[in-house]
């Protein structure tokens, strides 16, 4: 291709001849080969340490301080006669006749022991072990006789607390705080020492200091409607303390007025299911709490009760007494029948949902339930939802 044929001709560079190859440069003499003999090289191998001329090594041995090195000879060991010798003779190469030992007298027969017998009276390593019903038979010590413990006298007396509270003057909670705070008096002697015991006959006083704290107890009727739950909450659920307001309470003559303080220790004397209404005691006074749900409490609780199903033969029977919830047979209730429908219950107990219950053991199941009556306290016309307190002229 010509020059007029390629259009960057113009742009190219003219290309240089090709330089010829350099000549392989020469090293340039050392500085110590230019120096030339003016100072000598080391002997190769020698680092830099020159053997003596006749080729002597020089000798190892380190003068020694004070003299020549001596050595003292060591003294042969003499052993004791009694020790024997087990090594070999260097000359002969045999051992030397080891020494007798004495032979040891045989062991007398042990006549307070049976099983031991002497060490001449069988050969050796023929030892019997004795069996099991032998080894039982052994003489074993006496055993050592028990150390009577004298016990103390049994305390005397009844506790303070609970002679307090089956007399109704407080409840056993409150005895022991009163007694704590030394409001208590027992045949006039000031008593402040919890446990103590009285005489059941004893003449028990209080302070005007325990009277004005029991004056500040309340307790509340409630008239409950559906969907409360009397103790502690349930999820979905409202506990019925809520409802205790200034707003819903239904004011009597002679009622103090509502503080919120009341509320303080305020708990349900009884329960009464979600799905129930009717009657609810709150209360803050130990002494009613006993009355109500003690152990020993026989306070009657009556009751209106909306049924469907069919009634097995006899159940109505059953139903008053001959029943059993958990294990344990139930205490005699009063039950009619007032029509197809609806039954009137009045039970002296107060297990959990046992209307309901009850009466799902004779076909039964309940659909509506309503507590009317609680010992000698009627609901009356108390209006759903609203409360009234307990007057001083009621008592359960």
């Amino acid at each position: 291709m010509t020059q007029s044929d390629d259009p960057w001709a113009k742009w190219r560079q003219p290309a240089e001849p090709a330089a010829a190859p350099a000549a392989k440069a020469e090293p340039a003499p050392s500085a110590k080969a230019a120096a030339g003999d003016a100072a000598p090289l080391k002997p190769e191998g020698t680092l830099g340490v020159i053997k003596p001329a006749d080729g002597a090594t020089p000798s190892r041995k380190r003068p020694v301080r004070g003299g020549a090195l001596t050595r003292k000879p060591r003294e042969p060991k003499v052993l004791p006669p009694s020790t024997v010798d087990t090594r070999k003779s260097a000359k002969t190469g045999e051992r030397p006749a080891r020494l007798a030992r004495p032979e040891r007298s045989p062991r007398p027969a042990d006549a307070a022991n049976p099983w031991r017998q002497a060490s001449g009276d069988r050969p050796r390593g023929e030892t019997r072990r004795p069996s099991v019903g032998e080894r039982s038979e052994r003489p074993r010590p006496p055993a050592k006789p028990p150390v009577a413990v004298a016990a103390g006298p049994a305390p005397s007396g009844v506790r303070l607390s609970k002679v307090m509270s089956e007399r109704g003057l407080c409840s056993r909670r409150e005895a022991d705080l009163w007694i704590e705070r030394g409001w208590v008096f027992v045949d006039g002697v000031q008593v402040s020492e919890l446990g103590s015991r009285i005489e059941p006959d004893a003449r028990i006083e209080v302070s005007t200091e325990a009277k004005k704290d029991q004056a500040k107890v309340v307790t509340i009727l409630l008239h409950k409607p559906v969907g409360y739950v009397s103790g502690q909450p349930e999820p979905g659920c409202t506990p019925a303390v809520t409802l205790i307001t200034a707003e819903a309470q239904l004011v009597q003559s002679g009622d103090p007025e509502f503080k919120p303080w009341m509320l303080r220790g305020l708990a349900p004397a009884g329960r009464l299911d979600v799905d129930s209404t009717g009657l609810l005691v709150l209360t803050s006074d130990g002494r009613v709490a006993k009355r109500l749900i003690g152990e020993d409490s026989d306070a009657e609780k009556e009751y209106l009760v909306r049924v469907s199903g069919q009634m097995i033969d006899g159940g109505l029977e059953l139903l008053r007494h001959g029943l059993e919830l958990d294990g344990k047979a139930l205490k005699p209730a009063w039950v009619k029948q007032l029509n197809e429908d609806q039954l009137h219950f009045i039970l002296k107990e107060g297990k959990k949902r046992q209307i309901r219950r009850m009466c799902e053991l004779v076909g039964l199941k309940v659909i509506g339930l309503k507590r009317v009556r609680i010992g000698r306290i009627r609901l009356g016309d108390l209006p759903m939802g609203q409360w009234r307190f307990l007057r001083a002229d009621e008592a359960f």
